[in-house]
Order: C-alpha cells, then structure tokens, then sequence
C-alpha cells in the first residue's frame, strides 16, 4: 500500500471522488502543512493557520499507479485556480500533492511540468513534502455519503470517470 496526500478545494467532494477510483483502498479529509498538529475546522477557517483542506489517499500501486491518480485528480480540479476551487476561495482550499516519499515527489513534480503546456496559465498545484497532518472531525469523514445533497464543487459526470479509472 502506498499513500499521497492531495488537497483540491473542499474536502468532501475530493475525498468522495477519489474513494470511487478503483486501486484507492481508503481515503480520509483531514488538514495538511499547517503550522499546528491539530486544528479544528473553525481554527482552519477562520484563524489562517496554514492548513490545506486535504485527503490521504492509500492506495494499491499493483492496481493505480501514481501518475493514473494525478491524472485522475487533475480532472477533478482546475490546477491554475490560486486559492480557489468551484465556490470556495481561501488559502485552506487550495491544491496541493504532499509526499513523504521522495519518490513521489519527484514523480509529482515531473507531472506537474508534462501538463503544464495543457494550460493557459500556470499550474498553481503545490508539491511539498507532507510537514503534518490531522484527521478532520468526524462529521466531515465520508461527508458527501452521510449528505448526498451536500455541497460539491467537482461534477457528477467526473465522479463516473473516476470510478471507470
């Protein structure tokens, strides 16, 4: 099993996306690089603490290889959007690929660099190596299940291209 972090706006929609992309064995929304070890939701939103709304992403690489995730995530966001996804803007919605592995990043950042020419602007998708991480609270695991009618900014059509990986 292998694991990535990935922030791309709010987490509910990007977490129940990329839950349904076969070779994803477990997803959870969380809060990632911020200059705390454990915020709230409040404390993200309202006290600029540097977090990215962000999901942990475990995966088996037999069956999703990293580069079919990125590409998969990338169709869920728009990766020149600063600060911004669909109707949420701050810095705690922004996009983001955050590694413990070199490796990954290193893979993360060649990605990166291929799309860019895809784009009329640049790719503002931050790849850093993962400072920290906090689950979020309970509430917002597994959101858009509990909330079908939930807000989300990614498109329903994206979310069966997901799960046809």
């Amino acid at each position: 099993m292998k694991e990535i972090y990935l922030a791309g706006g709010c987490f509910w929609g990007l977490e129940k996306y990329l839950s349904g992309i076969p070779g994803v064995l477990e997803t959870q929304a969380g809060y990632a690089n911020g200059r705390s070890l454990n915020p709230t939701y409040e404390e993200v939103c309202h006290e600029n603490t540097g977090h990215a709304e962000t999901v942990r992403v475990r995966y088996d690489p037999e069956r999703l290889s990293l580069k079919r995730l990125l590409e998969l995530y990338f169709m869920a966001i728009d990766p020149t959007s600063m600060n911004r996804q669909g109707g949420d803007r701050g810095s705690q919605y922004r996009t983001g690929i955050y590694a413990t592995d070199p490796k990954d990043l290193e893979e993360a950042r060649r990605f990166i660099e291929q799309r860019g020419p895809e784009f009329q602007r640049p790719i503002a998708v931050e790849v850093l190596p993962l400072k920290n991480y906090a689950p979020a609270e309970a509430y917002h695991q597994k959101y858009l299940d509990k909330n079908p009618g939930g807000y989300c900014h990614i498109s329903p059509d994206k979310f069966r291209l997901a799960r046809e990986g």
